[in-house]
């Protein structure tokens, strides 16, 4: 994917040479303040190697993870236990009752999650995968927001109170506000995009004003939106008339996401929504000055600003645009799939959403990715446990595996034996260098 250059500067007259372009500005003023900058860098950061790893490595993650939790199922399998009993005297025994607790339990989670062929007709069958988009709605949105914030060079940990608010003033104009059909829903639309990006620009804001660290900062805010709305749902305005219970009016269906596929499934158009913002996510980064300009921030704040750029700008912008992703996942949990508010409204999608960026590799469509297949295993999850009575919680531990080997590329590749088969290939190609020389 190409990248947008900024114009370069007008030239001088009498033979001046033409002045360099904005991004050959950057990559002069990163080469001269940081040695580690560039196509020569001997290394990057620590960030910038997991954020930035090759695709390779997040299937190989994927794919370890798996194993971790097949081993797992394995060993807290009863029937596993029972065979191993008498290993020695039977070793096929505990060897089939192993395949048996694996693949049940992943065929299952497969079923569960993207198709089911037992289903008694085609509504019954894709009923699991609809799911699967379902869930992955806000997980794209909110993993968007984080990826966003990643490439300014900002590690965003508020989109927990991002959604939060988002969804909290998305409900409030639902539930409060008597307008017209399909203008109500665009309102609700606004106000969640509004709220969650005034409360990550907040976060901006104090980092390029005062150099707040935005973890510490974005961290607060997420406790401070989580009491926020439960004090607004002690208010008789939020309250639910009649109810003593912390929950808000259902948004009328003025209000509510359309059902993509009918009343059958709970499939609605947030998800048409996410994808449109996963596009729009790309255009920016790649075909606009601002996406360009958050690129070259988070790559080097010294060289961006070497080159004339706002860096303080490049902050507040990054973590509105992050904020307002964010806070449309709060929409999508408001109009979508909850239709009221409560003080677990965001669930754990904000802090999902972090796996779902590193995963993603800060790329749009890696985020798109990695929010579908966190969006399976949190819908097939349920049924796994259901079918086999394998506990929810080995999805949970996939899940962290997987963050595990995201933040440690070198021992994906070691567990695979790819360092070992760069260093052959490095070895040849020297040694043929040197026979070429001779």
């Amino acid at each position: 994917m190409s990248e947008t250059p900024l114009p370069a500067p007008a030239t001088g007259p009498d033979n001046a040479q033409p002045a360099p372009a904005a991004g050959e500005q950057i990559a002069a003023a990163a080469a001269a303040t940081n040695p580690n900058v560039g196509p020569e860098a001997p290394h990057k950061s620590v960030f910038s190697r997991i954020v930035n790893g090759g695709g390779l490595v997040s299937v190989l993650a994927i794919v370890a993870s798996l194993i971790f939790g097949a081993v797992l199922i394995i060993l807290t399998d009863p029937d596993v236990a029972a065979a191993s009993s008498y290993f020695f005297a039977q070793p096929g025994d505990t060897l089939t009752a192993a395949w048996k607790a694996v693949s049940s339990a992943y065929g299952a989670l497969f079923e569960s999650s993207i198709f089911n062929s037992k289903g008694r007709n085609f509504g019954d069958m894709i009923y699991p995968l609809t799911e699967t988009l379902t869930v992955a709605t806000p997980l794209i949105l909110a993993g968007l927001g984080v990826m966003m914030a990643f490439r300014a060079g900002m590690f965003n940990i508020g989109a927990q109170g991002q959604i939060v608010i988002g969804a909290a003033l998305a409900a409030n104009v639902g539930f409060s506000w008597n307008l017209p059909v399909g203008l109500h829903l665009v309102v609700v639309i606004l106000a969640g995009i509004l709220g969650g990006g005034l409360w990550a620009g907040i976060a901006g804001f104090l980092k390029a004003r005062t150099g707040a660290h935005e973890v510490i900062v974005t961290i607060m805010l997420n406790y401070i939106a989580l009491n926020l709305v439960a004090y607004f749902l002690t208010l008789p305005s939020w309250l639910r008339p009649g109810s003593n219970n912390p929950i808000s009016p259902i948004v009328p269906e003025s209000a509510q996401l359309p059902l993509i596929l009918g009343d059958n499934f709970r499939l609605h158009l947030g998800f048409i929504i996410a994808l449109a913002a996963v596009v729009f996510c790309w255009w920016l980064l790649n075909r606009s000055t601002v996406g360009f300009e958050m690129r070259a921030v988070g790559a080097n704040p010294a060289a961006a600003r070497t080159a004339g750029m706002n860096v303080s700008k490049g902050y507040i912008v990054a973590m509105v645009v992050a904020g307002a992703l964010a806070g449309l996942a709060g929409v999508a949990q408001i109009s979508g799939t909850e239709h009221a508010l409560t003080v677990g409204i965001a669930a754990t999608f904000g802090f999902d959403a972090i796996t779902v960026a590193l995963l993603g590799r800060s790329k749009p469509l890696g985020t798109l990715f990695a929010g579908l297949l966190f969006g399976a295993l949190r819908a097939g999850g349920v049924g796994m446990q259901t079918e086999t009575g394998v506990p929810i919680d080995i999805v949970l531990v996939v899940q962290s595996f997987i963050v595990l080997f995201i933040a440690a590329p070198p021992l994906v590749r070691a567990m695979f034996g790819l360092n070992a088969g760069a260093k052959r290939a490095k070895k040849r190609a020297a040694q043929a260098a040197a026979g070429g020389a001779a």
